[in-house]
Order: C-alpha cells, then sequence, then structure tokens
C-alpha cells in the first residue's frame, strides 16, 4: 500500500470543528498513514494564534512585575486547549501538560521550548481523537551543536521510528539539540517537518494542507482571482518562495526533493480540490500559459560602483563584494556593464551601515563614484516553458513598458527558468498586474 504524509497548518486545527474536519480527510485515505499538525491558528481576523500567545508568555515570564499579565495570558492558551478537547467530547485530561509547560516557562526553559508546546499539544489531542500513535518531535527530529538540523542523523533515528508504528501523529516546528533543550525551525516550519516525516517514511506523496487551493499564479492581493497552479517544479518553487509566494515554507522543499517524493498543496475547507503538485520536473506545459508564475518583493537598495576600465582589474568583483562580506551583508543580484558594477540588497539591512560601506567601497576600490540608491522592487517572472517560447522576454518588456514602467534592472538566469526586473517600488503592482494580463487571459 502507498504511503501519504499529510501536513495541516494552523488555520486547519483553529477549533474543534475543524479538528474534525482533520479527522474526516485523515480517515477518508487509509494510505494517509502520518499526520503532522501545526498550532491552532486564527479562529476569526482578529484572534491570536496559539504560537504568538506562548511567545507573549515567554516575555512575560521574563518580568517579575507582569506576573498578573502572564496568568491571563497562560490561562488563555489553557482555555483553547481545554475548549477544544471538551467540544470534540474526549475523555481526555491534559491538566499536568499544562501545568508541567507553565511551569517550564516560569523556569526559563527557552523561548524554543515556549514556542514548540503549541504544535505538542495539538498533537497529543488530534492523535487521542483519531486513535493514532503519538511520536514526540523532540525523540527523532535532531539538530547539530551549532543549531543546524541534522538531516541524516534524523532521516536514521526518524525511519526506525515510524517503522513500528502503522500510524502516527508527529507534532511539526520543533526538535532537540545535543545538549536536551528544544529547537524550533523557523516560523511555519511544521512545513518543514512534515518534509522530513515523508522523506523518512518513503512516503509517495506529502499533502501539505492550508486554506487556499494550492500556489496561485500570482498574489491575490494584488491580483484579482489569479489563475491556480496545477503543477509546478521544485525549482520553479523555489525561485517563487523566494521572491514572496509563501504557501509552503522554501525550505519544506529539500528533504522530499532528495528523495524524489512530490507535494501536493490542499486546501482543508475544499478537499474535494484538486490544489497544486510540486514535483521533480515536468517536462510538459501548457502552451496557452508559458509562464508558470509571477511574484516580487519591495525593500531593496542598488549600490553602484562606477569605475573607468574596472574590467581590466583582476579581482575587482571579488574586492566589491568582500566589502559586504565583511559587513554581514548577502546580495541578491550582482548586474554589471564595463565600468559599472551595481550589487543588489536589502534596504533592511544596508540602512543602518550606509555611510560605513559607501567608505569602504571608496578605500578599498577607489572608484570614481559609489552611489546607493533605495525604492527598488524585484519581479520575478517563472516558467519552465520559457525556455523553449520565442519571445517571452521581449513580452515581458513590452508589456511592462505599455504599462508605463521603467526597468531599473534585468537579470536572467542561465536556466531560462527565470527573468527579474528591477523596478521603482511605486510602480510594483503594474508591473505584477502588466505581466500577468500578458500571459494569462481568462
Amino acid at each position: 500500500m502507498s504511503i501519504k504524509v499529510v501536513k495541516f497548518g494552523g488555520s486547519s486545527l483553529a477549533d474543534a470543528d475543524r479538528f474534525r474536519r482533520v479527522a474526516e480527510i485523515i480517515k477518508a485515505d487509509p494510505e494517509r498513514r502520518y499526520a503532522v499538525p501545526s498550532a491552532p491558528g486564527k479562529r476569526f481576523s482578529d484572534d491570536i494564534k496559539i504560537t504568538d500567545m506562548l511567545y507573549q508568555c515567554y516575555n512575560l515570564a521574563k518580568d517579575p512585575s507582569t506576573k498578573e499579565e502572564f496568568e491571563t495570558c497562560y490561562n488563555s492558551i489553557c482555555a483553547r486547549f481545554l475548549g477544544i478537547i471538551a467540544d470534540l467530547g474526549l475523555d481526555f485530561d491534559i491538566s499536568g501538560e499544562l501545568s508541567y509547560i507553565k511551569n517550564a516557562i516560569l523556569g526559563r526553559a527557552g523561548r524554543d521550548f515556549a514556542a514548540s508546546r503549541g504544535e505538542y499539544l495539538s498533537g497529543l489531542i488530534l492523535a487521542k481523537f483519531i486513535g493514532y500513535d503519538f511520536i514526540d518531535a523532540e525523540n527523532v527530529i535532531l539538530f547539530k551543536e551549532n543549531g543546524t538540523f541534522d538531516a541524516e542523523k534524523t532521516h536514521e533515528i526518524l525511519s526506525a521510528e515510524l517503522a513500528r508504528h502503522e500510524n502516527a501523529i508527529i507534532p511539526g516546528f520543533y526538535g532537540l539539540m545535543p545538549n536536551g533543550t528544544v529547537k524550533t525551525f523557523s516560523r511555519g516550519g511544521s512545513d518543514i517537518t512534515g518534509s522530513i516525516v515523508a522523506r523518512a517514511a518513503g512516503a509517495d506523496l506529502y499533502e501539505n494542507w492550508t486554506d487556499v487551493s494550492g500556489f496561485m499564479m500570482a498574489d491575490p492581493r494584488i491580483i484579482k482571482n489569479p489563475r491556480a497552479i496545477e503543477t509546478v517544479t521544485y525549482r520553479e518553487l523555489r525561485e517563487l518562495s523566494y521572491m514572496g509566494a509563501t504557501v509552503l515554507h522554501e525550505d519544506a522543499i529539500f528533504p522530499v526533493r532528495i528523495a524524489g517524493i512530490p507535494i501536493n498543496i490542499r486546501n482543508t475547507m475544499r478537499p474535494g480540490d484538486d490544489g497544486t503538485m510540486i514535483v521533480a520536473s515536468a517536462p510538459d506545459y501548457d502552451t496557452k500559459h508559458i509562464i508558470t508564475g509571477v511574484a516580487g518583493r519591495r525593500g531593496f537598495s542598488v549600490v553602484t560602483v562606477e569605475d573607468d576600465l574596472m574590467n581590466s582589474q583582476i579581482g575587482y568583483g571579488r574586492r566589491m563584494l568582500e566589502v559586504f562580506e565583511e559587513n554581514g551583508i548577502a546580495f541578491e543580484h550582482m548586474p554589471t556593464g564595463i565600468d559599472t558594477m551595481s550589487v543588489i540588497v536589502a534596504t533592511a539591512d544596508i540602512e543602518p551601515i550606509k555611510d560605513k560601506i559607501i567608505s569602504s567601497l571608496n578605500r578599498t576600490l577607489k572608484p570614481d563614484s559609489v552611489t546607493v540608491d533605495d525604492g527598488l522592487a524585484l519581479v520575478a517572472v517563472v516558467g519552465r516553458g520559457m525556455v523553449k517560447a520565442k519571445g517571452t522576454a521581449a513580452r515581458v518588456f513590452s508589456a511592462v513598458s505599455n504599462a508605463g514602467v521603467n526597468i531599473r534592472m534585468i537579470d536572467q538566469g542561465s536556466s531560462e527558468l527565470n527573468i527579474i526586473l528591477g523596478v521603482e517600488e511605486r510602480d510594483f503592482e503594474d508591473t505584477l498586474k502588466a505581466i500577468y494580463s500578458e500571459f494569462v487571459n481568462d
């Protein structure tokens, strides 16, 4: 029998009714043998996610003068979980767990420990409700001493543990450090846990259940009712995720990519929708829709160095990038000309040390000039079909030009998987709309 690993986001487990819906989805397919839950999310727009409440409790616990606020906050967390249990009609006493967690937070157990307890309790309740075994993630998801994820040791231990369970719940988001303390992934890390479990289980499919029916070709906050993406490759997803598409944590791709396991993004509230399939490769494409998606981000700056005959100076680019490296700044892109070299960086990173960077570049390179321009947005047009379609770049540039937008930077990778444009932040949304309209005719 095939094996499916299913992960459910916080919106899918916000209250008892959604726990029931999740249980129905799991039980509807016997191949869904292992499930990874997140902490309960928002029940309504002004609600607070459990993880955010736990972070708040941790911060309040550090200051004795906020003891009453801590009690109020923690009692609200307890009420959420106890309410879910009561509404589900479970005979399940977690009062001991709640007391232990409270005392541990007050005893400075650590910020990651506090944050992880939402997934832990959610997993306990879901396991009890559907009759699956519970595997604590801290026993099978391991980190190295430097805080990075220990992929191979985790794979060995988790694979052996899953083999002992026909069905199991493994809470997402956290694992264990070598010193015995709890360590979390970055926010949204339950996606990563699900991917890790899928690889260890030798799954045929990793289903990631959330509150949307897959990936959209563009941000629905900017493009009205964008078309859904039926199939996207790992590489395309990485490009889109990096540029702002946030349905799936971008680091969740790697464990399943190693094993060649496809990911299916599904909607918990609309389980009949096919969602988006994320696959290793997809040689065929819809010639009517050459691009897979368009996405972008604001908040970049361009550092430009002008220097006559810089191309004849060996090591010029290396020395320029060393200035950024020494100041702990990563660069996004590096467009160049004969006598100019630009480095695009996040404005938030360079703003506090802009003068220092300019001085270092002048001292190291002795160029004709150094300038820093803020207010840049990057827009990526992504699609595996672009390499086979003639005139794609021309269509992109023409659409943007017809929208009255000036392009400040162009970068196309050698794989021809994407074209990245730099435009003024004020033109960001117009650029997205123009490109989407050019390639999608609904």
